[in-house]
């Protein structure tokens, strides 16, 4: 008989620190399930994939119970029995278990399992919620590590809208695994080597001016390298010049060394002013630069291991057993590239971290690089214990859907968008509260302004192109960051007039409104485990605007602060207790901070 892995959706080879709910009823169910299952297996003799999967679905229609499970549908395929008598089958020996949280199992056509569980179970879980104040805990045990790398910008040119997806992306990702207790690594790889430099200390050289650099140090660079280019295509002798000044900088020339130290210091000051403003901190700010002196060893290495061979005088690695083009990894002049020095960079980080994951947060359009990157690493034996992984995002789109650019088609700088959403979000603070002071009215439109810069790049899947339209990413009523904080602001308002909030029984929070919402708040580690496993950062995102929705409707249709039974009042009070504070750490995984109001 073959053996079966049966798996409830969790994170890959997670480490101890998963998170977990202290308020597991969905996992209660699961387990009976996956116990179910694999008795069925034993007794059967079934042949089943391994690692098979067992969804588990919230309900919010009471005529299909609490939970739903398609289990009896995906065995069915495999074992090619009756969907509805494998259900039946299944529900029997579940409830032999005499789980007291489920009052009854139903089966629906074609094949589904149906759980109806008792009120008391939800009631008793939010009491738990409460208690433990942040809904999620880290267990105890050795953390394993994962390499975050995101942003990744180059020096000497200022970082572009383009850069926003990949920050955001990555810095959530980095929370999520965090918060599963990992031990996580936030890497930003710097673009700070290669042949650009030699055309731009060329540029320098020729036209440059210290006084400029200082004044305005990326614009003044930027428009060093751009001349280069113009002048370039009526003066060739220009290419080979910068490709002389580099190899001078590569062999460590004093001059060029210093005046490439200069241009990355300065570049990192640039960085630095849009990562304090987002609120990003790296734990590791290392550029291929830091990579030069392995280069040779490895190109050795590489011939050692009859790996490399020559092709037109360039160094190659033939990759035809993946399917892939060739990797060059040395140019005939001896010149290395991009893909040596990463090369490198993932062999020290191996050797160093010992990493469980790399996570690479670059565009759609680096596909074919990280194969082939991949695919080296699996060669040199890298990735047996470490799983790389290249987490894709698309671009950025205008409001006609084009791409985001200027003119020229050249990317618009971050921080010119950053300061066109703090301009329209101040512009909508002072036209609903003009009677504020113009710090409180900043202080509001930078916390409204990041949030919707942020949520707008993390709540479609990663994948796909997002458009940037200024009126819905600030709408208070759309799917929004605004909309989500205005909530927040919204529920901690009926705390302030409660004032005082005494003990509730919970068994009280008896209407089916609000059965739902405490549901929807016991998926809330559930949707944590799942953004973090399938790199999916809009799963929580979305998981926050239903939990919205689920708190508002109750808020409109159950006056709290009218209730006169004190003991239902508090019960209810505790309930936006707990949503308060679901809100907020899933805003706080995001990146995005919580106005008390708004």
């Amino acid at each position: 008989m073959a053996t079966c892995t049966l798996r409830v959706r969790e994170i890959p080879g997670s480490s101890p620190g998963a998170p977990t709910n202290l308020y597991m009823i969905k996992e209660k169910i699961q387990k009976s399930i996956k116990k179910t299952t694999k008795l069925l297996v034993q007794k059967y003799k079934w042949h089943l994939p391994e690692d098979l999967d067992i969804p588990l679905i919230t309900s919010f229609n009471p005529a299909h119970g609490d939970y739903d499970t398609p289990i009896a549908l995906i065995l069915s395929k495999t074992i090619k029995g009756s969907p509805l008598k494998l259900a039946e089958l299944i529900a029997r020996e579940i409830q032999k278990q005499q789980n007291k949280i489920i009052s009854k199992i139903e089966i629906l056509p074609p094949g589904h399992l149906n759980f109806f569980l008792e009120k008391s179970a939800f009631q008793k879980e939010l009491k738990n919620l409460i208690k433990s104040s942040g809904f999620i805990r880290k267990q105890g045990g050795p953390k394993k590590s994962i390499i975050v790398e995101y942003s990744s910008p180059n020096i000497a040119k200022p970082m572009h809208v383009g850069h926003l997806r990949s920050t955001i992306i990555g810095e959530t990702l980095a929370n999520l695994y965090d918060i599963c207790g990992y031990e996580v690594i936030r890497w930003n790889y710097l673009g700070d080597w290669g042949t650009q430099f030699g055309k731009l200390i060329t540029a320098y050289k020729l036209w440059g001016a210290k006084t400029e650099i200082e004044k305005n140090p990326i614009q003044a660079l930027l428009a060093l390298y751009q001349k280069f280019h113009q002048e370039a295509k009526t003066n060739p002798d220009l290419e080979q010049l910068a490709q002389k000044e580099f190899k001078k900088l590569e062999q460590g020339d004093g001059e060029n060394r210093k005046l490439w130290s200069w241009f990355k210091k300065e570049s990192l000051k640039d960085f630095q002013n849009i990562y304090k403003l987002l609120g990003i901190k790296f734990d590791v700010n290392i550029g291929e630069s830091d990579f030069e002196k392995d280069l040779l060893p490895l190109i050795e290495s590489l011939k050692k291991k009859k790996l490399a061979q020559k092709s037109k005088g360039a160094l190659i690695v033939s990759l035809n057993r993946f399917n892939l083009p060739p990797a060059l990894i040395q140019k005939s002049d001896k010149a290395t590239l991009y893909l040596t020095r990463d090369l490198a960079n993932l062999i020290f980080r191996i050797k160093k971290y010992h990493p469980v994951k790399i996570l690479y947060i670059v565009g759609n359009e680096q596909d074919l690089y990280f194969k082939q990157l991949f695919a080296l690493a699996k060669i040199l034996g890298l990735t047996s214990k470490t799983e790389v992984e290249h987490i894709k995002f698309g671009l950025i789109l205008d409001e006609n859907k084009k791409k985001f650019s200027t003119r020229k088609g050249e990317l618009i700088a971050l921080q010119e968008v950053i300061e066109k959403a703090l301009e329209k979000a101040l512009k909508i603070i002072k036209d609903k509260h003009p009677s504020w002071s113009i710090q409180k009215q900043k202080r509001l439109a930078k916390i409204i302004a990041l949030g919707a810069l942020k949520f707008n790049s993390l709540k479609s899947f990663r994948t796909a192109d997002i458009v940037f339209n200024w009126e819905q990413m600030l709408d208070f009523k759309g799917a929004t960051s605004v909309y989500l904080q205005y909530t927040y602001a919204r529920l901690n308002r009926i705390l302030l007039k409660a004032k005082k909030i005494g003990l509730g029984e919970t068994k009280l929070l008896n209407q089916e409104i609000e059965i739902n919402l405490i549901k929807q708040l016991l998926d809330f580690s559930f949707n944590i485990q799942r953004s973090a496993s399938e790199y999916s950062p809009h799963l929580l995102a979305n998981y926050l605007l239903v939990l919205v929705d689920f708190a508002n409707n109750y808020y409109e249709k159950v006056p709290v602060l009218k209730e006169t039974e004190l003991k239902r009042r508090n019960a209810q009070l505790m309930l936006i207790k707990a949503v308060i504070l679901t809100l907020k750490k899933g805003l706080e995984i995001l990146g995005i901070e919580t106005p008390e109001e708004i």
